[in-house]
């Protein structure tokens, strides 16, 4: 495919239209790194799926799970998950079907949260003693991204003060980095109130909730995008750039491979089926960035 990208190569690599991608990612090399912005979901995108055959949580998970939640929570929080995750997966159901749902979820489970009293002093050992783990291969990511002040937009439908947290503890929160995800609302004495608008789901990353940020106004001259993401709510991420010259969508399909792999072939550019690293990401930025 593209020599100089051997990554390209590997077993969990699947590309439908091979001479598109790489004439993109020769065309995002002409363009150079000032030309060039990262936009990437973060759950299950730039953190792992799964690890040793065991799934790893998300930022919402480690929430759950912590000891800041009630048993009875737990219970509840659960009991929504049992019956909304398999809506936001049904490939049978529209997206016009899902949203009003998902948003039910997400309102319901923050509201549940907000009942906790949690505190923000709590947050980094709530990290700490989760089973979170970044892709193999994120330091990389990171680093690159930042030596050549290359701007990462992390655009997550988790809990913003979570990952900032995770990213923060594995050193590599540089100020190259923009998040947008559910931030908590904590009174005068840290306690939680309730989550701060607007509310960000897996189907509404999009300009609906990017309207009056100014990010990708003041990045407008980057017009070769690389996009990461591990669901079909990710592919618009991108809708809140004004130009887009250039843009390489990498989706991670982490579950249901088989039956999901049609769908992600025609949706993203390259797909990567359970790879639980960064090294094709990593490969090509490599060769974008080096002059």
């Amino acid at each position: 495919l593209l020599p100089q990208v051997p990554e390209l190569e590997k077993g969990t690599v699947r590309i439908k239209h091979p001479e598109r991608v790489a004439g993109i990612i020769q065309a995002m090399k002409e363009q150079g790194m000032h030309k060039l912005q990262v936009i990437s979901d973060f759950d299950m995108t730039l953190s792992r799926f799964g690890c040793n055959g065991r799934r790893c949580p998300t930022s919402h998970n480690i929430l759950d799970n912590s000891r800041v939640v009630s048993e009875e929570g737990r219970r509840q929080l659960k009991d929504l998950l049992h019956y909304y995750y398999p809506i936001e997966i049904d490939p049978n159901r529209t997206l016009e079907e899902k949203r009003p749902l998902m948003v039910e979820w997400w309102s319901k489970a923050h509201d549940l949260l907000s009942q906790q009293k949690i505190l923000k002093g709590d947050i980094p050992q709530i990290v700490r003693e989760s089973d979170v783990m970044l892709r193999d291969g994120f330091d990389e990511l990171f680093n690159q991204l930042h030596k050549y002040s290359v701007p990462l937009f992390i655009f997550s439908a988790g809990v913003g003060d979570i990952l900032e947290e995770i990213i923060r503890q594995a050193n590599v929160f540089h100020p190259n980095v923009n998040v947008v995800s559910n931030y908590m609302d904590f009174d005068d004495n840290g306690v939680l109130r309730c989550f701060k608008a607007p509310l960000i789901h897996t189907y509404n990353k999009n300009n609906s909730v990017l309207r009056g940020t100014e990010y990708f106004q003041q990045l407008s001259t980057r017009t070769s995008i690389i996009l990461l993401g591990d669901s079909m709510g990710d592919l618009t991420m991108a809708d809140g750039v004004p130009s887009v010259e250039h843009i390489l969508k990498i989706g991670f399909l982490n579950d249901k491979v088989e039956e999901q792999r049609g769908k992600y072939l025609d949706a993203y550019d390259v797909v990567l089926e359970s790879d639980e690293t960064l090294d094709v990401v990593n490969g090509i930025l490599r060769y974008v960035l080096t002059e």
